[in-house]
């Protein structure tokens, strides 16, 4: 009887999904993690995710649980929703953001996303064309060059400016465009920088991208989570002077990330956009994708009409504390420079002097390090495009954040060169 061959099974994987990979937050974060030492003992201190959910201390008003038990007890939204979003939910935020604008959106300027990040990967997806670039910033939001990357659109970095509070370098944006460029991306309120742009700022951002002929694209899912001298200026203020993309969820001011219900919103009062596929082409995107949960999108309207000022306030309030205790804590650590205090988001952005430590090579191996040795995770700038930089998330409780960053100081003096 013959042997029988053993079949050798042939099975090829996209390799594309390795570049996502190495733009990724989560993806860093579990590495970091499966540094901890399972026998420390003490409590995992998470400064390196904006999930400020799972503290009480920051726990979504009661008018978003009402929502949604108005919508489930409805039976309404039971069935598939819409590509775009159910009517209800996509006039309810043309309304909404109707408020901080010159002029009125109306629903058919509004697209569902679940999530920020489905918008990301709806807009990329849109804009991709052969030869093309888009303009990121560094440090910025690995998800845009994972998602650029994915379709083939270069990505050209342009830097933002620590020192003139992370301002775009508009010189540097003028140098990188060219005919080939589909967007340029600004994130405000920051992330990782926790920057708020002025309108003066934001202004020459507008009228550079004109002057360039490409449009912004506007991430702004931390919106009015700010507690600085500046006001939040939606870039959609100046979708008269350039077309806008404004991207933006509920997750992190009604701290809800887990709800997915994000948007992507046209501004263009003057129809720079009307002799382009753009809007079809975002509606053709939708229909080859999944929509956000219909129960969510029915609880939206309840969910932005009813919600009070003082939950706003409170959260504020709260974010507020958290960075004086960032800056008395970090002060006193030799090897870390701050910069001027973030004026919104969740984040901050301190920079590494490795130079000074024993056995530390780079930020990378500082927050490995770390994990392993104090139970405190913090995210290297290695992943949002800059070397030797630390992420640190303070949207946590505040008993907590002292407790982590007490840790990080012992850290950083046991691995202090001694003189």
């Amino acid at each position: 009887m013959e042997k029988e061959v053993e079949k050798k099974w042939i099975i090829r994987g996209n390799d594309k999904l390795r570049v996502g990979s190495e733009h990724s937050i989560r993806g860093l974060l579990e590495t970091l993690k499966s540094n901890l030492n399972v026998n420390d003992g003490r409590p995992i201190i998470p400064l390196g995710r904006g999930d400020p959910s799972p503290f009480p201390c920051f726990r979504t008003t009661h008018v978003v649980d009402d929502a949604l038990n108005t919508a489930i007890q409805s039976a309404k939204f039971n069935s598939y929703p819409p590509p775009g979003g159910i009517p209800s939910a996509r006039r309810s935020i043309a309304e909404h953001l109707s408020l901080h604008l010159p002029y009125t959106l109306s629903m058919e300027d509004v697209f569902l996303t679940s999530g920020c990040r489905q918008a990301i990967e709806v807009i990329t997806t849109v804009l991709a064309c052969p030869g093309g670039n888009i303009l990121i910033p560094k440090p910025g939001y690995p998800h845009y060059d994972a998602c650029a990357l994915y379709h083939n659109l270069q990505v050209r970095h342009f830097d933002l400016l620590p020192e003139k509070a992370w301002e775009v370098d508009l010189d540097a944006v003028e140098a990188l465009a060219d005919e080939n460029t589909v967007a340029i991306v600004i994130i405000n309120p920051g992330n990782p920088c926790g920057n708020v742009y002025t309108y003066e700022h934001l202004n020459k951002v507008a009228e550079t991208a004109e002057r360039l002929g490409i449009p912004v694209i506007a991430d702004e899912v931390y919106a009015h989570l700010i507690f600085g001298g500046n006001p939040f200026v939606p870039m959609g203020v100046f979708g008269s002077t350039v077309p806008v993309f404004t991207l933006g969820s509920i997750s992190k001011r009604w701290m809800v990330p887990g709800l997915r219900l994000g948007w992507l919103v046209i501004t263009d009062p003057n129809g720079f956009l009307k002799d382009t596929e753009i809007v079809s082409l975002i509606k053709q995107c939708l229909n080859m994708s999944s929509s956000p949960a219909c129960v969510i999108q029915g609880a939206l309207p309840q969910i932005l009409q009813n919600t009070k000022e003082d939950f706003f306030e409170n959260t504020i309030s709260l974010l507020h504390q958290a960075v004086e205790i960032c800056y008395e804590e970090l002060k006193e650590i030799a090897c870390i420079t701050l910069l001027p205090k973030p004026e919104g988001s969740m984040f901050l952005m301190v920079k590494l002097n490795t130079l000074v430590l024993e056995d530390i090579s780079n930020d990378m191996d500082f927050c490995s390090k770390l994990a392993r040795e104090e139970s405190v995770i913090v995210l290297p700038g290695t992943v949002l495009g800059v070397t030797n930089w630390l992420r640190i998330t303070f949207s946590i409780d505040l008993a907590s954040l002292k407790d982590g960053l007490e840790r990080m100081k012992v850290f950083c003096c046991r691995h202090t060169k001694q003189q």
